[in-house]
């Protein structure tokens, strides 16, 4: 099981040398000259929205694959529909901007792929609410993020006191940067009470997620997880996840509302999202899970998810898009 110190260090790393290039606004421009001035960033946060995209080094085929590219781009343009921003760029124009900017960077290692949407010139408050769509501007980096999958991994949780956004608030749907600032607060919460993560309840009092990732248990041999109208992301992680359980493990799986108590009493618990990829939960609220090991449903998933996020597995090679560095 990993130390307290390598439990902290599942997100993305960005402490680490800055990359020679980031794409923005339409070319490959070196990492030093991408600037604004401060204050074109004052509002940005209130429209901004992202993507987090992991991708996977295959060193056996000598490629990158990129996690679920397309699913992740149709879900900006949503987010983009949502806030009321244009969309100057199609899922094929962003597609080709990613590979163009992994290969200038020869990436060469796994990947975490931040493409991020905000307001033209910084935008305003006026701006971000009138009645035409919102000018934008876009930013793509790419940074080394080594995965953690089967390093055995896992953390203990409490069911935070804040209560999660929902869709007449602040739609969890919408990959918003302002949304995180509640699961900001969750996630405050819980490490200054001395657990690693939160759970958040939804307005109805029943389980949505964590604090940038999904919540799935595991009872009875039967896999159990809120649905998408209980105030969660539509997470593309959760989503691959569930399919590989049914179609590779032939688990049952059941999407529906989950009570709080049914975390203290589940026999596995793990947590799946782009940065969590798949995280086991070993206490909740200091009520232990199953024994406190990764249970065998969760290292089963994890296995079967590792094997095909990495390219190993030809059957799902649609879910993955090669960065196109094998033969350079």
């Amino acid at each position: 099981m990993a130390t307290n110190q390598e439990q902290q260090s599942f997100a993305p790393d960005f402490d680490r040398s800055m990359p020679q290039y980031l794409w923005w606004n339409g070319a490959l421009v070196p990492w030093q000259q991408a600037t604004i001035h401060l204050t074109a960033s004052f509002w940005t946060g209130v429209t901004a929205i992202f993507e987090g995209i992991m991708s996977y080094w295959n060193a056996d085929a000598g490629e990158l694959y990129i996690w679920q590219l397309e699913a992740h781009l149709q879900r900006l343009l949503r987010s983009q529909k949502l806030m009321r921003q244009e969309s100057p760029y199609t899922v094929a124009e962003l597609t080709a901007a990613i590979q163009s900017l992994v290969q200038a960077l020869d990436a060469r290692e796994d990947t975490y792929i931040f493409p991020f949407c905000y307001p033209k010139g910084g935008g305003n408050f006026e701006s971000s609410t009138g009645p035409g769509l919102q000018p934008v501007e876009i930013a793509i980096t790419a940074r080394p993020n080594p995965s953690h999958l089967g390093k055995g991994w896992a953390r203990s949780a409490c069911v935070s006191s804040y209560t999660r956004i929902s869709d007449n608030v602040m739609p969890p749907r919408v990959k918003n940067i302002a949304n995180y600032r509640n699961s900001n607060l969750a996630m405050a919460e819980a490490r200054i009470d001395g657990y690693d993560t939160a759970l958040i309840l939804n307005p109805a009092g029943k389980v949505a997620e964590g604090p940038g990732s999904c919540v799935i248990l595991v009872r009875d041999g039967v896999i159990v997880t809120p649905s998408t109208t209980d105030s969660i992301l539509e997470s593309i992680s959760r989503f691959s996840v569930l399919e590989l359980a049914r179609r590779e493990l032939g688990l049952e799986v059941v999407e529906r509302p989950v009570d709080r108590t049914e975390l203290y009493i589940a026999d596995e618990i793990f947590m799946v999202g782009t940065a969590a990829e798949i995280l086991t939960i070993t206490s909740v609220d200091r009520y232990v899970v199953g024994d406190g090991q990764i249970g065998p449903v969760t290292r089963a998933v994890e296995e079967v998810f590792h094997r095909v996020v990495r390219g190993h597995d030809p059957r799902y090679a649609h879910w993955s898009t090669p960065a196109g560095l094998a033969g350079r």
